[in-house]
This record gives structure tokens, C-alpha cells and sequence, in this order.
């Protein structure tokens, strides 16, 4: 019996197939069934889909919106028809004055109330005549009208010589109404029509006009709030939501919605400024501590909110900036624009910025000493520099100026400054302290000198130090083992500053400084308290805030360490009272004017005009040979003579290590030692520039001589 096999599956090669392998069936499962989702399944997918799609959702808003327009324009305007047709406008501005605590405002409203009144009462009265007058008035006017008619028709007749024309005048006036009438027959149907219409377009652009509808419905630009006017409803509501519970029942409980807190708002700069009036129960300090969420409840952020604490009792003062304002550059210095400007150091102030308000800023240097500090690269030394600039283009002022950056931001001075250093090691450290110590026998020369005439002046003398914490930090001692550094009674550089702070104005010697995050370590207590205008970049904590401006600035809203890093560069919260500031505040926040290197040269090379001759003293390296007879020179700089006991005076701010003990016996020998001596000028002992440079010429002739042999 033969056997047929069905072959399921076709071989591709035939030729490799083997007619006697086994039949291998495969059983193929059949898929599971799919189950059909339900219907409305499918429509709440659909409808969920096409509800949360952002075309859907603005095309929501834009239905919701211009709807809105319309309702709010209606009551736009049906409050605007009550309130110019009652006293509800009056009678709203009076209880805001009084709310306010402005009882002569509310007076004035009030008057205006009563004449608003007697006028509304007399147009009344004057209705209860007005129809009789008006028939009155119709009547004369129709039957002037018709003489006037008339006898412009017997005029026509007699020129024309047809009686009928007596009547063309009134016929054509009865023909011209008859068409009037026809024009308003053919329009009213149309015009009753579109009337709705034109109404609910004019309604809605009141509404759109004030924004009248949802938060949410507002299209994104407006619904950022970027811009925002400040209203008092809106400070109100900001308050209200600070997150103080004793706050917010407060203004709940006050008939007039915490409107009463308020002062009036006012313009203030690139900004707004009103005073807040806290209830009993909230204290300034817990408004201050919420200053970021204040800011964001009005629309702000943090660095555009600033709050302060005026001398009234349980006030606080909110300048809020309009959005952006602050990221606006404030435009370059006087200094630069105005190429004729001087300064007097006495009586002038310097132009150092702008305050909040878009006010100058002012600030007077007369007698006070300085400490600017601040993180690094936030310009510190251009708003130093910009000071110093001002002062240098006062002649009588004389600099002494130390930059431990040395990287040439103070080079301009070269020619201004009678002594510049320019380096960040130990060893220009220790000139800029010895720098500092020579400031202090100065001072107490002068003091001497005053102590015998009481009547005597000095010039002005400035002792500048940038970067001053790589004085108080530095290592070295010298050969008494006593240190430059630190912040003890054995530091050399603390104690010249101390010296100065304590004596130094009164015999017109100050000591600027300028540092980097100030610490105890770096900025001891005792120096930072001794300045008197204190200013501070962004800091990075409240206690360098403190550090930096004191403790009671910081306590009344002062805060460095809010300002942004990097974005902020400039902005100084300053401290004294050499700047006008509103009464009853301890500091101002001032954006300084930027002077770059190359104008600040510029005004650098005005101030030098306009001195004598200046011959800039710099220090060298410790260990390099001096040269006396050369540094006499340089000494005596553009001057025909020097007094024996200036030039010694001068070879010793040269250089201390060398100079520093010198007599007139020393002077002597050098110039003997190169042919030359000091003469008599009008009785008393000096030296000539001209026999210095004669016999430093024969020296050098002398050594060329000796090196061609």
C-alpha cells in the first residue's frame, strides 16, 4: 500500500531535500482576538486630547478674552456714567484721603463734592422751565424762519418779476426736509441693525483697552506681568499674601482693604517709592526677611525690590524698579563728557553715579576717610579710581597711592601721585606700609606745626592703598621681628592705618582703601569702623554686609548680599554722610558712572595739566643697588632748586631702607664725592638741578672715558 506525503512547507532547493526525513509539522497559534475599545473610550481619549492641546487652549482664551472685553467695558462704562452723574467719585477720593491721613485732601474733595452738588441741583431746576422755553424758543425760531423765507422770496420776485417766487424759498426748504426724512426712512433700518453691533465694539475696546478680563485669558505677554504698573491695590494684595498671618487677618479687618497702610505712591526715578504703614502686630524686621517674596508678589524680582526703614515708627519704605530698569547702563561719567569740569575738594562733590531714583549721586571726600570693598571683578577699583580722578583734578591735592594688584589700573597716576607703587608682592607690601608710616610722621609734623599756629594750612594729602588686604595679610616681619600683616598691636600696617584714622583728618591726612571680601582676618574691626564713608559691592553673606557697612546699616534694609554677582557690577551700598540720602535713612544704593582705562587716562593727563611738574616717585626692588646722586635728581624732578631738607624728605619716601636716616652730613658727602655743593638761595641751604644734571653728565662722560681706555 503506497503511502502519498503532503509537503507543508516547499522546499526552496528541491535538489537538497530528503525524501526520506519525517514530515515535520509546525502549528502556527492564531492570535488572540483583539478587543475593540469601547466607544466612549475612544471620544473622552479624543475630546481629552483635543481639550489639553495648546492650540485649543489659546483659541479658549481668545473666546473667554474678547467676551470678557465686552463685560468689563460695560461695567467700565456704566461706572464711568454713574460716577460723573452722582458724587461717587467724591465721595470715593475722600474716603482714600482720610484713609491716607491726608485730612487737607479730603477737605479739598469735599468742597468739590458740595459745588458738584449745587451745580447738579441747579441744572435740575432749570429742567422744570426748560419745556416752556424750549416751545418758546421753537416758536420764534419757526416763524423767524419763515420771515426770513419769505422775504427772501419777494426779493427774488421782484428781481425776477414773477410773483410765484415768493414762495421758492419756503417750497424748496419744505422740499429739502421732505428729503431728509426720506435719508433717515432709508438708514434707520440698517442702522437699527448694526447698532448692537457698533455698541458691542465700542464696549469691547474700552475692555480691551484696561485689560478687563481673566488673568488667564490675557494673552502670554501680558500674563508675565512684565511691566506691571504698581497700584496700591496691588501692594496690598502683595502684602496680604507675604505669608504673615497676623498681616492678613489685619488688612482682612480694615474697612478700607488695607488701603490705609499706604502713603501715596509716587514716581521715584526708573521706579516707584511708597511707605508702609504695619499694623501692631508685624514688625519691620519679618516684611525685610521676606524681601524675595514681596518682590515676586509684585511682579518683581528680588534685586528690584529694595526695602528700607524711615524714621517714622512700624514703616517700611518699598522702592520697587520697573521691570528691567536696573540691567539699563546709566551712561558715562561727567568726568569724560565734560572736558572743562574741576574739582574742589573742600566744597565740591564728586560725580559718582546715579541712586536709585535716577538722581545723581553725589559724594563730598572733604575730610573723610574711605573703605570700598567687595567681591572680586565687581568693580571695585573703577569706582575707587573714579573718586580719585574727580580729586586729582583738584591741583592742592596730593597722592600717595600703593596698588598691591599691579597690573596697571592706577598707572594713569604716573605725574598726579607724588609716590606710586605697583606690585603684588611682599616686598611692595612692605613699601606700601612704609608708604603708609611716612603718612603718619607727616601727619604728626603737621600736627606740630598746628600746635605752634593754630592758623596754619596744609595741602591735602590722600594716602590711597587698593587691594589692602594683602596688606593685612601679609607674612614678612622685619628686622625687629615685628610683623607688616596682621591685625595686632605689632602689625606695622595696622597700626599706621589706626594712627591715621584716629588723626589724620584733622590736619586734612586720609587713608583710602579699597579690599576683597572682607573677614576679621583680612579687614580687622577696629580699621573698617575708623572710615567714615564705608561703600560695599556684592557681598556673599549678611555678615560681610555688616562687616562692611556696619551693623546698623544692615538692620535698616541695607544688603550688598543681594546684589547679583557679576550682573550688578558697580552697584555700591554706600554709608556715610557725605552723600544726600532721604531723611532718616543710614545708606543709599548708588550705580557708579564706569571710566574705562583709556578715558581715565584722559582725565588722568587733564589733572596733570594743571599741576606743576609732578615727578612721580616709584619704589624698587628690595636688594637693587641705589644710585644717590641719580635718585637726587629724580627727586628734585622739574624744579630749578630744592631746600636741602626737602630733597632729603624726598630721597626718603624714595626708599625708606636707603634713605630713611639721613642728614644734611650725608647729602654733603654724596655731593661731594661728585664735585658739586649746596648753595645759599635767600639765606637758606639748596640744591640746583642744574649743577645735579652737570655733574651726573661729567660722571657719565668720565665712565665712557674709562671703559673706550
Amino acid at each position: 500500500m503506497s503511502e502519498n506525503v503532503v509537503h507543508l512547507h516547499k522546499p526552496t532547493d528541491p535538489a537538497t531535500v530528503d525524501e526520506t526525513a519525517p514530515t515535520v509539522l509546525t502549528v502556527v497559534p492564531e492570535p488572540a482576538p483583539v478587543r475593540p475599545v469601547p466607544l466612549w473610550v475612544r471620544s473622552g481619549r479624543a475630546v481629552k486630547r483635543v481639550a489639553t492641546d495648546e492650540r485649543t487652549k489659546n483659541a479658549g482664551r481668545v473666546v473667554v478674552r474678547h467676551g470678557a472685553y465686552i463685560a468689563g467695558g460695560a461695567r467700565i462704562v456704566a461706572r464711568r456714567t454713574w460716577d460723573g452723574r452722582t458724587g461717587s467719585r467724591y465721595e470715593r477720593m475722600i474716603r482714600t484721603a482720610e484713609a491716607a491721613g491726608n485730612l487737607e485732601a479730603a477737605e479739598e474733595w469735599e468742597e468739590r463734592l458740595q459745588r458738584f452738588r449745587a451745580a447738579r441741583h441747579h441744572r435740575r431746576m432749570d429742567l422744570l422751565h426748560s419745556p416752556v422755553e424750549a416751545a418758546k424758543g421753537l416758536a420764534v425760531g419757526t416763524g423767524m424762519s419763515i420771515g426770513v423765507l419769505v422775504g427772501l422770496g419777494v426779493v427774488m420776485a421782484i428781481s425776477n418779476g414773477d410773483v410765484k417766487d415768493v414762495v421758492t424759498p419756503l417750497s424748496a426748504t419744505i422740499d429739502f426736509i421732505a428729503l431728509l426724512i426720506r435719508i433717515v426712512q432709508v438708514v434707520w433700518g440698517p442702522l437699527i441693525s448694526i447698532g448692537p453691533f457698533l455698541a458691542l465694539l465700542a464696549l469691547w475696546a474700552v475692555g480691551s483697552k484696561q485689560q478687563a478680563a481673566p488673568q488667564w485669558a490675557l494673552p502670554a505677554r501680558v500674563r508675565s506681568s512684565e511691566g506691571e504698573l504698581i497700584t496700591p491695590s496691588i501692594v496690598v494684595k502683595a502684602l496680604r499674601h507675604l505669608g504673615l498671618s497676623a498681616l492678613r487677618k489685619a488688612i482682612k479687618d480694615m474697612d478700607d482693604g488695607g488701603a490705609a497702610m499706604l502713603s501715596p505712591i509716587v514716581m521715584a526715578g526708573c521706579g516707584v517709592e511708597v511707605d508702609v504703614l504695619l499694623p501692631l502686630e508685624v514688625s519691620t524686621v519679618e516684611v525685610q526677611q521676606r524681601r524675595r517674596k514681596l518682590a515676586e508678589n509684585l511682579s518683581r524680582h528680588e534685586h528690584e525690590v529694595f526695602i528700607t526703614i524711615p524714621e517714622a515708627a512700624r514703616t517700611v519704605r518699598l522702592w520697587i524698579a520697573d521691570s528691567g530698569a536696573l540691567d539699563e547702563p546709566i551712561g558715562p561719567s561727567p568726568l569724560v563728557t565734560d572736558e572743562t569740569m574741576t574739582a574742589d575738594y573742600a566744597k565740591g562733590k564728586a560725580p559718582w553715579g546715579q541712586d536709585l531714583r535716577g538722581d545723581a549721586a553725589e559724594l563730598s571726600v572733604y575730610q573723610r576717610h574711605l573703605l570700598i570693598t567687595g567681591r572680586s571683578n565687581q568693580g571695585k577699583t573703577a569706582a575707587l579710581r573714579a573718586l580719585a580722578l574727580w580729586v586729582a583734578l583738584d591741583r592742592s591735592v596730593q597722592f600717595w597711592l600703593a596698588d598691591l594688584k599691579g597690573v596697571g589700573d592706577w598707572s594713569m597716576f604716573e605725574g598726579v601721585a607724588d609716590i606710586l607703587i605697583e606690585g603684588p608682592s611682599d616686598d611692595h607690601v612692605i613699601q606700601a606700609t612704609e608708604m603708609v608710616e611716612d603718612a603718619v610722621k607727616e601727619m604728626n609734623r603737621r600736627i606740630e606745626v598746628r600746635r605752634d599756629d593754630p592758623a596754619a594750612t596744609f595741602p591735602p594729602l590722600i594716602v590711597l592703598v587698593d587691594e589692602a588686604q594683602k596688606a593685612f595679610m601679609c607674612p614678612a616681619v622685619d628686622d625687629q621681628k615685628r610683623p607688616y600683616g596682621g591685625s595686632k598691636a605689632t602689625s606695622r600696617y595696622f597700626m599706621a592705618v589706626r594712627t591715621i584714622h584716629n588723626q589724620g583728618r584733622a590736619v586734612d591726612v586720609l587713608m583710602w582703601q579699597g579690599t576683597q571680601d572682607p573677614t576679621d582676618q583680612n579687614l580687622p574691626k577696629l580699621v573698617r569702623e575708623g572710615a567714615h564713608t564705608r561703600a560695599s559691592l556684592v557681598l556673599g553673606s549678611e555678615s560681610q554686609s555688616k562687616m562692611a557697612l556696619g551693623d546698623k546699616a544692615v538692620e535698616d534694609g541695607a544688603a550688598p548680599h543681594m546684589l547679583r554677582q557679576g550682573l550688578d557690577k558697580g552697584t555700591l551700598v554706600v554709608s556715610t554722610d557725605g552723600i544726600k540720602m532721604p531723611k532718616g535713612q543710614s545708606f543709599i544704593t548708588v550705580r557708579t558712572h564706569f571710566i574705562d582705562d583709556e578715558p581715565a587716562a584722559e582725565v588722568a593727563a587733564r589733572a596733570k595739566a594743571l599741576r606743576d611738574g609732578v615727578t612721580t616717585l616709584r619704589a624698587v626692588e628690595r636688594g637693587e643697588q641705589r644710585d644717590p646722586l641719580a635718585d637726587i635728581l629724580t627727586v628734585l624732578g622739574a624744579e630749578k632748586r630744592m631746600l636741602t631738607q626737602d630733597v632729603i624728605k624726598g630721597l626718603s619716601a624714595l626708599d625708606t631702607e636707603a634713605y630713611g636716616r639721613w642728614s644734611f652730613g650725608d647729602l654733603t658727602r654724596v655731593l661731594d664725592a661728585a664735585g658739586t655743593e649746596a648753595k645759599k638761595s635767600h639765606g637758606r641751604m639748596v640744591v640746583r638741578t642744574e649743577d645735579i644734571a652737570h655733574a651726573l653728565a661729567e660722571r657719565d662722560a668720565d665712565g665712557s672715558t674709562s671703559a673706550s681706555q
